[in-house]
C-alpha cells in the first residue's frame, strides 16, 4: 500500500472574518435546532471526517448510498448523512432557501444552503442501510420513532466547531491528527474503534495489530452517541487515560471522536475505515460483529460474525487504508498471557470473561481478577457502577386506567420506605397530571409528551442514586421503550405490566370514565377509543383479579430481589 498522503483535507469553514459577518447575516434567518446526533454529523461534516461529503446528503446522493452505496458521483460513502426536520419546520423552507443550524444553545454552528427536500421511504432505508426494519434495532428505532419525517439537503457552510466542555486537549480534528503524524514522523498508523472500557485482552489486540502493520497505534474511541446501554463517555475516557501509560508513549497516541454510531454492522465498518482514513491512518483494526447491534426481534444475530471483515476487505483498496483483523484474544491460564483463541493448542486452559458477566459482577459487586483487567479500570468502572443494590433504578408500571397500578404503587412505595437505604418517589398518573402537566390534552402527542416527563423525572432520580415508582397507563410501546432507554443509562428498569382485563377494570370504574368514553363523551380513551399496545416482554407481569394488594406488591418486591436491586 502506498504511503499515505498527510496533506490537510477539505474543510467546510470558512475564515474567522468570515464567519463573523455570516454569524450576523445568519441570525436573520430560518433556524433549526440540530439534535445531538445531527450536531455529531455535522462536527464531522465540517472538519472532513466524512469527506467527500461536501454537506447533508440531496435526494439523489441519499438514494444512490441506499441503492449501492454510491452517491451521485459514484463517490463510495455507505452511510446516509441527511438532516431530518419535523414537518411543521419543512413546510415553510423551500430549495435555494439557507437555513441556519444551531446547537442546543442557539449558537450558530453552520449555514445549510437547501437544495433538495423530500419525504423518505424509512422501511425502505432501514432495509437497504441496517438489513432489516426492525424495531429491535436501536438505529431503526430512532429512524421511525425520533427522526424527523422530511429530509433536507445541501451543501454546508462551517461557521465553528460544536463547543466541548470536556477532555479537550484530547479531542482532534482530522487535520490536527494528520499533522500530528507528520510531526511525529509517523508513515504508517493502525487505528483501534472502541466503544467500550479498555482490558488487558484489548491491549494485547492492539499490540499485536501494531506489530502485525509495523504502524504506530491511535486509539479513537467514539464519544458522540454510540448503542443504547453502553457505559458513558466521561467513564470510558477516564479508564483509557487510566491504561494509556501501559501502552509506549512513542509509538501510541489516543484521540476522541464525536461521531454518531448506527450499529449497522458491515456498512458501519466501512464508513469507520473512510473516516479513519480521513485522520491519516492507513490501517483499521475490524472487529468480530463489528458495530453489532446485538438481537433482532426473532433473538438472533443482525449480521453475521465476519459480514464486517468481508464488506471492508472488499473495498479496501478503493478506499487506501488496509485492514486489520480483530483477534479474539483469550488468557491461557499456564502460560498467563493472552493470545489469540485460534492459535491454541488442546489442552491447555483457557479463561476469559464476557462483557455480560464483566457487567454481573460489577451489578453484583463481584470480584473481577487482574488478569482480565486493569485495577484502575476497575476501579473507574465502581465509581459509576456500583453494586446494583447500591443504585437508583425505576418500577414502571404500565397498564388500563382502573387496573390497580396506583395502588400497587402505593403499597410498594411504602414497602420499599420501610425498608429504608433510598429515598423513594412516586410519580403516580393523576398527580403528574396535576403538577407536570396540567396543560396537557389526551392527544397521543400529548400523552406521550406527558410519559416522556414521567421519564425524564425518574431517570433524574435514578442517576442520583433514588427509586422512581411510575404508574402511568403508558399505552405506547414506542414511548415505553423510549423512556427505558433514558433511565437504563442510569439505572435499572423494571416494567410492570399490570394486566388486568379491561371488562374487569370497567366493573371497577369508580370515577365513570369508561362510561362517558362509551358514550363519546372522552374522546381517546385508552382500551375503548384508543389503542393498548401490552408489553410483549416486561421484566413482572402481575394480574390482580382476586388478588390482594400486599401480595401483588410483594410479587414486585422479590422481583427487585432476584434482580439484586434490593437485599431481603
Amino acid at each position: 500500500m502506498q504511503l499515505p498522503n498527510l496533506a490537510p483535507i477539505p474543510e467546510l469553514y470558512v475564515s474567522y472574518e468570515s464567519a463573523q459577518k455570516l454569524k450576523v447575516e445568519a441570525g436573520e434567518l430560518p433556524s433549526w435546532d440540530l439534535t445531538p446526533r445531527q450536531v455529531c454529523d455535522l462536527e464531522l461534516l465540517m472538519n472532513g471526517g466524512f469527506y467527500p461529503l461536501k454537506g447533508f446528503m440531496t435526494e439523489a446522493d441519499y438514494d444512490g448510498v441506499l441503492k449501492d452505496m454510491r452517491m451521485s458521483d459514484g463517490a463510495l460513502f455507505p452511510m446516509p448523512i441527511t438532516l431530518d426536520v419535523g414537518e411543521k419546520f419543512a413546510e415553510g423552507i423551500e430549495p435555494g432557501q439557507d437555513i441556519a443550524l444551531r446547537d442546543a444553545e442557539g449558537v450558530i454552528l453552520a449555514i445549510l444552503s437547501v437544495t433538495d427536500k423530500w419525504v423518505p421511504n424509512k422501511a425502505k432505508e432501514a432495509e437497504a442501510v441496517f438489513g432489516a426494519d426492525d424495531l429491535a434495532h436501536p438505529a431503526v428505532n430512532y429512524l421511525h420513532n425520533t427522526a424527523g419525517n422530511v429530509y433536507l439537503g445541501g451543501p454546508v457552510t462551517g461557521i465553528q466547531q460544536p463547543v466541548h466542555y470536556d477532555f479537550k486537549g484530547r479531542r482532534d480534528t482530522p487535520n490536527e491528527l494528520r499533522a500530528y503524524f507528520r510531526k511525529m514522523g509517523w508513515r504508517r498508523v493502525v487505528a483501534f474503534q472502541t466503544r467500550n472500557p479498555l482490558h488487558r485482552a484489548h491491549q494485547e489486540l492492539t499490540f499485536r495489530a501494531a506489530r502485525e502493520a509495523q504502524a504506530n497505534l491511535l486509539i479513537h474511541p467514539v464519544v458522540g452517541m454510540t448503542k443504547p446501554g453502553d457505559v458513558d463517555h466521561f467513564t470510558r475516557v477516564r479508564c483509557y487515560e487510566a491504561v494509556l501509560d501501559k501502552y509506549p508513549q512513542a509509538t501510541t497516541t489516543m484521540s476522541l471522536l464525536n461521531l454518531a454510531m448506527r450499529m449497522a454492522g458491515p456498512r458501519e465498518a466501512l464508513w469507520h475505515a473512510i473516516i479513519r482514513k480521513n485522520h491519516g491512518c492507513t490501517h483499521f483494526i475490524v472487529g468480530r460483529d463489528h458495530a453489532g447491534p446485538g438481537k433482532n426481534s426473532a433473538g438472533e444475530d443482525f449480521y453475521g460474525p465476519y459480514d464486517a471483515q468481508e464488506m471492508v476487505r472488499k473495498h479496501q483498496e478503493e478506499v487506501g487504508i488496509e485492514m486489520v483483523d480483530f483477534k479474539h484474544m483469550v488468557y491461557v491460564q499456564e502460560r498467563a498471557q493472552y493470545e489469540p483463541a485460534d492459535e491454541i493448542e488442546d489442552g491447555v486452559t483457557v479463561l476469559n470473561i464476557s462483557g455480560t458477566e464483566l457487567r454481573r459482577r460489577l451489578r453484583e459487586g463481584l470480584e473481577i481478577p487482574e488478569w482480565f483487567s486493569f485495577p484502575e479500570v476497575v476501579t473507574e468502572l465502581r465509581r459509576t457502577s456500583p453494586a446494583r443494590s447500591k443504585q437508583g433504578f425505576t418500577v414502571f408500571f404500565t397498564g388500563f386506567s382502573g387496573s390497580g397500578k396506583s395502588t400497587i404503587a402505593n403499597a410498594l412505595m411504602v414497602k420499599l420506605m420501610e425498608m429504608g437505604g433510598r429515598p423513594v418517589t412516586l410519580l403516580d398518573g393523576d398527580v403528574v397530571r396535576k403538577n407536570l402537566s396540567s396543560e396537557l390534552g389526551f392527544s397521543k402527542e400529548h400523552r406521550d409528551l406527558n410519559i416522556r416527563r414521567i421519564g425524564y423525572v425518574a431517570s433524574e432520580i435514578t442517576k442520583n442514586g433514588g427509586i422512581a415508582i411510575c404508574a402511568p397507563i403508558a399505552p405506547y410501546t414506542a414511548t415505553r421503550r423510549a423512556v427505558r432507554e433514558d433511565i437504563e443509562q442510569y439505572g435499572a428498569f423494571v416494567e410492570v405490566h399490570v394486566a388486568t382485563a379491561l371488562e374487569e377494570c370497567e366493573r371497577r370504574d369508580r370515577k365513570g370514565l369508561y362510561k362517558l368514553a362509551r358514550e363519546g363523551k372522552i374522546k381517546e380513551f385508552t382500551g375503548i377509543s384508543d389503542p393498548y399496545e401490552a408489553p410483549e416482554n416486561p421484566e413482572l407481569r402481575v394480574e390482580t383479579e382476586n388478588v390482594e394488594v400486599d401480595n401483588c406488591a410483594h410479587q414486585v418486591l422479590l422481583k427487585l430481589e432476584s434482580m439484586g436491586l434490593i437485599r431481603g
